[in-house]
C-alpha cells in the first residue's frame, strides 16, 4: 500500500502500473482533482476509486475477485428473472456526492424497488435519483468496511459482503446511519447468507453454468413452497 501526495506525481502513471489486488492511497486530493482523476480513468476497466473528504484508494482487482463479482450479479439476475421483478444493474458505476465530499464504486450495484425510477436514464445523480438499493462488495485481498460509512451517507439501503477466506457472505442493512448484520435479504427475502454462499462456493467447484443452473431449480422450489403455505 503506497501513500503520497497528489501534487508529487503523476499518479496515471503509477495507476497503470498498479499490480492486481494492490491499493494506492492519494491524500488530500480536491473534489476537482477527483472528478478529473475518475475523468482520467474512464477507459482503464476494472479499478475502484473510493474517495472520502481529500482521501482516496484505487484498488486494482484480481480476476478471482470480478469472477465472484460476476457470478453474485448472475444471481441476482436470475432471481429477478424467476420472480418477475424488476432490477436495474449499473455495473461498478461511481456513486458520489460532491455536498457530503464522498464517492465509491461498488462491485456491482442494483436498483430493485427503485427500479422503474431509473429506467431509461443513462447517468444518474444522487442530488435527484434514488441510490442503489444494493450494493455488492467482494473482499479478496481488501476490506470493503472502509467504504461502509460513504455508502450510509449516499442512504444505499441493503449490502452483500463475500469474504473470500471465510467463504461466507454477510448481508447488511442500512439502520439508523449504519450497517447492522440481517438473517436474510430486504430486497429477496428467500436469499440468506447461507444460501448465498451455498451457491459461490458450488460455482467455484463444480463452474458457473452449474451453480447457476442449480440456484434457478433451488429457486423455483422455494418459490413454490412459499406459494403453497
Amino acid at each position: 500500500m503506497g501513500c503520497m501526495s497528489t501534487r508529487s506525481v503523476d499518479y496515471r502513471e503509477v495507476i497503470d502500473r498498479l499490480p492486481e489486488g494492490a491499493i494506492l492511497v492519494l491524500q488530500e486530493m480536491s473534489w476537482n482533482e477527483y472528478e478529473q482523476l475518475l475523468e482520467d480513468l474512464r477507459d482503464k476497466r476494472g479499478v475502484r476509486v473510493t474517495y472520502d473528504q481529500g482521501r482516496v484508494e484505487i484498488m486494482s482487482p484480481l480476476r478471482k475477485h470480478e469472477k465472484y463479482k460476476e457470478f453474485i450479479g448472475d444471481l441476482v439476475r436470475a432471481m429477478a428473472d424467476e420472480l418477475d421483478v424488476n432490477i436495474e444493474s449499473s455495473g461498478s458505476a461511481t456513486w458520489k456526492t460532491e455536498k457530503d465530499q464522498k464517492g465509491t464504486e461498488s462491485d456491482i450495484s442494483f436498483h430493485i424497488a427503485n427500479a422503474e425510477r431509473v429506467i431509461g436514464k443513462d447517468e444518474l445523480d444522487l442530488t435527484v435519483d434514488p441510490p442503489p438499493d444494493l450494493a455488492v462488495e467482494i473482499d479478496v485481498t481488501n476490506e470493503s468496511l472502509t467504504k461502509f460509512p460513504i455508502y450510509s451517507t449516499l442512504g444505499v439501503r441493503e449490502i452483500w459482503r463475500y469474504i473470500e477466506k471465510r467463504k461466507s457472505i454477510v448481508i447488511y442493512a442500512l439502520r439508523e446511519g449504519s450497517y447492522a448484520e440481517i438473517a436474510a435479504s430486504l430486497s429477496f427475502p428467500m436469499l440468506t447468507p447461507e444460501v448465498l454462499a451455498r451457491f459461490i462456493e458450488l460455482s467455484r467447484t463444480a463452474g458457473q453454468k452449474k451453480a447457476l443452473t442449480a440456484f434457478r431449480r433451488w429457486l423455483r422450489t422455494e418459490h413454490q413452497r412459499h406459494k403453497q403455505r
